[in-house]
């Protein structure tokens, strides 16, 4: 990670002084595909860090950070900020950076399988929709639930149709914020249906209008409205 950028993020992205250390995070990467501890080497504070895999994801993902800038390719905005192969990594990031009411407005956060871009152009999302629903600004703490319990149902295969997850994006603007959930099959409407019914009984979204969009009309109407598959 370049220093201007990994300054920007830590700025932005994490919570005060827990920046992570890049030898620390280099060391866990590196040693993820084994459940021994990684040992990382002393610090300047003469402080011995150790982390422990003991409870593998079924899937590696990946979180990714994006700030609006007008002066900037959408694709340039977007940083990667790590991957989580574990439980411990997951949580250990989690309580590292802001939650999403924390983030200024023009900002999004992005969890995704390892190897899936967020974009809809991506081969895994082409052919995919996503359930899109609307978090007012009042709902300060709201939002920041509703993201955790989606991003513990993902890593935690809670979905019948966990195959279908790609990932879920929550964009936080002035006026009202956003979270959308991926899917890989927009045809697929079982799979499709199940998520969203169980996204709209186990997040308590029953005040919410949850909407399911294929990529494909939001590619095709890149400035206008986007026609709705299926609401709830």
């Amino acid at each position: 990670m370049a220093s201007a950028q990994a300054e920007t993020l830590e700025t932005t992205v994490f919570k005060p002084n827990t920046f992570p250390d890049s030898r620390l995070v280099q060391s866990a990467h590196d040693e993820s595909n084994n459940n021994e501890p990684v040992t990382v080497p002393e610090y300047e504070n003469e402080q011995v860090y150790k982390i422990a895999y003991k409870h593998p994801l079924e899937h590696v993902w990946t979180l990714w950070y994006l700030e609006n800038d007008r002066n900037k390719h959408w694709q340039d905005m977007l940083n990667e900020i790590t991957q989580i192969d574990s439980i411990e990594t997951f949580w250990g990031l989690y309580y590292t950076i802001k939650t999403p009411s924390e983030l200024k407005a023009g900002s999004d956060y992005y969890l995704f399988k390892h190897g899936i871009q967020p974009m809809w152009e991506d081969a895994a999302n082409i052919k995919g929709g996503r359930w899109l629903f609307t978090v007012g600004k009042s709902a300060k703490y709201a939002i920041d639930r509703i993201w955790l319990d989606i991003l513990l149902m993902m890593v935690g295969e809670s979905f019948e149709y966990a195959s279908e997850i790609c990932g879920a994006v929550v964009n936080i603007r002035a006026r009202s914020n956003k979270i959308s959930v991926w899917t890989a099959n927009g045809s697929n409407e079982s799979a499709v249906l199940e998520i969203g019914f169980k996204l709209k009984a186990l997040l308590r979204l029953q005040s919410h209008n949850l909407q399911y969009q294929l990529h494909s009309d939001a590619l095709s109407k890149i400035n206008s409205a986007v026609k709705s598959v299926y609401s709830l």
